[in-house]
């Protein structure tokens, strides 16, 4: 069962010194990297393939864990469920089960948009005058319509050293008063 093993001669990384944190006191997602990592280092190093070894209490905890994680469940309820992810394989399956949930977040956020964009067209129609300029004002701030926002645009002028020196002095002048001061040599009347 652990042939495997007997072949088994990881490289010999230096001493980097970390900090050790216990693990009640690690936040579940420092906690989950750290799974994290563990799985992809067993990866590195040649570990026998995890999907070979799931099971299904693996998936339980999995799941369990994800549940706590995107519910917000208080920290101890997380940290036990994250302490049943053992496997690499139950670590994988955590990960990609968080990966599609934000995939469908994003989906769900689009889905939202176009829901809210098209409550806001048929309030357009509405017989009240105050909902009615009110769903048209806030169409005409979606980005696609961009209705009222400012537009700002710059063009870069290429100046040389001089105009620059004199268009500052110019504005410096107009601002404060300030008058350019030429030196004068005065005669003794003695």
């Amino acid at each position: 069962m652990f042939e495997h093993l007997i072949d088994f001669d990881p490289e010999v990384l230096p001493n980097r010194p970390r900090p050790v944190e216990a693990v009640r006191k690690a936040d579940p997602t420092s906690l989950l990297d750290a799974k994290i990592n563990t799985t992809n280092w067993l990866t590195k190093m040649g570990a026998v393939d995890s999907t070979e070894l799931a099971t299904a209490l693996d998936t339980k905890a999995a799941q369990e864990t994800f549940a706590n994680l995107v519910s917000a469940s208080p920290e101890e309820i997380t940290h036990t469920a994250l302490a049943q992810v053992k496997t690499p394989a139950a670590v994988q399956h955590l990960v990609g089960m968080l990966t599609a949930y934000d995939w469908e977040f994003v989906n769900q956020a689009k889905e939202l948009r176009g829901y809210t964009v098209a409550k806001l067209v048929e309030e357009t129609q509405n017989p009240n005058a105050n909902i009615r300029l009110k769903a048209l004002g806030l169409l005409g701030k979606v980005t696609e319509v961009g209705l009222f926002t400012d537009k700002i645009e710059i063009q870069k002028e290429s100046l040389t050293d001089t105009e620059l020196e004199q268009r500052i002095k110019e504005k410096l002048n107009r601002f404060m008063g300030v008058v350019d001061i030429q030196e004068a040599v005065l005669a003794n009347d003695s």
